[in-house]
């Protein structure tokens, strides 16, 4: 039976827990050779062992150090002939009241979050160019990009900028064959939300009108669709996944 993804190549940040590990297991199960980048090493070496070596690399890398990001790109190069599709989804997090926000905290979120992507993107798409045959990058953002929530400052405008920077992205690189887009994960359920306290995990599901979290695989899905032929035709758009949450208002972790 043949795969949305035969004889596609595809890298993933963030690849080795969450929303990149599981948008792995989807794309080699859709036929896809991946490369896997993470500065997590340990579960980097997990991963692997799970998924073999056959179609899968893994590199240690810090998405902020451009040299590392230029690397991780050429591994798809060197290990299996290609790049034609990439997932950016390395991020970070922080929960601090504005006027208490340590700087370094909110350089740290930015620079993960947002300059990260933009060198990802660059050295995806500078390897994509050279290839002339197109491709398809995928940028994992957030709901809360568009959807402010008291004590989260850095990362709702780290992901307001990434979805800025996909859109204009988009517009630069469509003409040459490349789809830039975006995915908006609602509240999902993966290692780092895990550690979210019970009452703001609440608050996050009573603004859920399917009433459940979402899943890894819920988002690594969306991105099947906009990494395979399907979404051919899908430049520039930044999709929502999150259950019906955007309808609703954030849920105000400092006020109640």
């Amino acid at each position: 039976m043949e795969g949305r993804l035969d004889h596609k190549v595809a890298v993933i940040t963030g690849g080795a827990s969450g929303i990149g590990r599981r948008t792995a297991e989807l794309f080699l199960e859709q036929g896809a050779s991946v490369v896997l980048g993470d500065r997590n090493g340990a579960l980097l070496t997990e991963v692997q062992q799970v998924f073999g070596a056959d179609r899968c690399a893994t590199v240690v890398i810090d998405t902020t150090v451009e040299a590392d990001v230029e690397r991780f790109a050429h591994v798809a190069l060197e290990r299996f002939g290609a790049l034609d599709v990439a997932v950016n989804a390395a991020g970070i997090g922080s929960l601090s009241p504005i006027v208490q926000h340590p700087a370094e905290s909110w350089r740290d979120v930015l620079d993960v979050c947002l300059t990260g992507v933009f060198l990802s993107v660059k050295h995806e798409a500078a390897l994509m160019l050279e290839q002339a045959q197109g491709g398809s990058i995928i940028n994992i953002t957030s709901l809360s990009g568009r959807q402010p929530t008291e004590g989260m400052a850095a990362y709702c405008s780290a992901k307001a900028g990434l979805d800025m920077f996909t859109r204009c992205s988009a517009i630069e690189l469509g003409p040459q064959g490349i789809r830039v887009n975006g995915i908006a994960p609602g509240f999902i359920e993966t290692p780092i939300t895990a550690g979210a306290r019970e009452a703001a995990r609440q608050a996050y599901l009573d603004a859920i009108s399917l009433g459940r979290f979402g899943q890894p695989l819920d988002i690594a899905r969306a991105a099947l669709f906009l990494a395979s032929e399907d979404g051919e035709w899908v430049n520039g758009e930044i999709l929502v996944v999150d259950g019906g949450a955007a309808n609703h208002e954030g849920p105000r972790f400092l006020s109640r």
